[in-house]
């Protein structure tokens, strides 16, 4: 796998056109899928957002549709050096994407949960909250780790209880994880499969919106969010 992954941003979607000074929600997609795959899921968050949904940098092997952000095929199949890429590509179109946004949230369904928490873990000050839905969290330690166990940055986990997708260690490494280096909220959803629902997208929108009314407090305090 190149060493330098590249997102295309002429393949984002973007909710508003004129995104001056609003808080910037991103959404990443999941394994096959593309841009368009969370977009609908706009009408579901909170208001004052600019949301952005963007294409992961890879194409799965045939005949897999859509896009990847690391391979989980063969004996290097979701290594935690794939997901650092992936989230180090994202990182690197966010400095170009949205340099002046007040705050950045991230929304990861699968691979994008997983590459949402590694790009948190890489750059802890970025980002205001993230959403992780049925993904898990990168097994490997960071250096940046303990850092982030001190931040500990807001972040919502969501699942189902009948997901059979992720393997099973590495949810149980992720309940392990999230507590210790993150203040953690989230629910497992029961007999919801790798899918996202809609009494899970009220709880993603109740969280959300803390983190949106959070930046307004902090601008009245004269403080800039991360």
């Amino acid at each position: 796998m190149a060493e330098n992954l590249t997102i295309d941003d002429a393949a984002t979607r973007w909710s508003h056109t004129d995104r001056a000074g609003l808080p910037l929600l991103v959404l990443l997609h999941g394994y096959g899928a593309d841009e368009h795959d969370l977009f609908g899921i706009v009408p579901y968050l909170p208001a004052g957002v600019a949301v952005a949904s963007v294409a992961a940098p890879l194409t799965p092997p045939w005949p897999t549709p859509g896009r990847s952000w690391y391979p989980i095929e063969g004996l290097d199949g979701r290594s935690s050096a794939a997901v650092t890429l992936a989230a180090e590509a994202f990182l690197r179109w966010l400095d170009d994407a949205a340099p002046d946004a007040p705050s950045v949230a991230l929304l990861g369904f699968s691979q994008g949960a997983a590459v949402s928490l590694q790009a948190l873990r890489l750059a802890p000050e970025r980002f205001g909250a993230i959403v992780a839905l049925s993904g898990y969290a990168a097994p490997d330690a960071l250096p940046g780790d303990a850092h982030l166990a001190e931040v500990s940055p807001p972040v919502f986990w969501g699942r189902g209880s009948h997901d059979d997708v992720i393997p099973a260690p590495l949810i149980a490494h992720t309940a392990q994880w999230l507590p210790t280096h993150t203040s953690l909220s989230g629910r497992v959803y029961s007999g919801l499969t790798h899918s996202i629902s809609e009494e899970e997208l009220g709880d993603v929108h109740r969280f959300l919106t803390t983190w949106v009314e959070g930046i307004g407090a902090d601008q009245a305090d004269g403080s800039r969010p991360s």
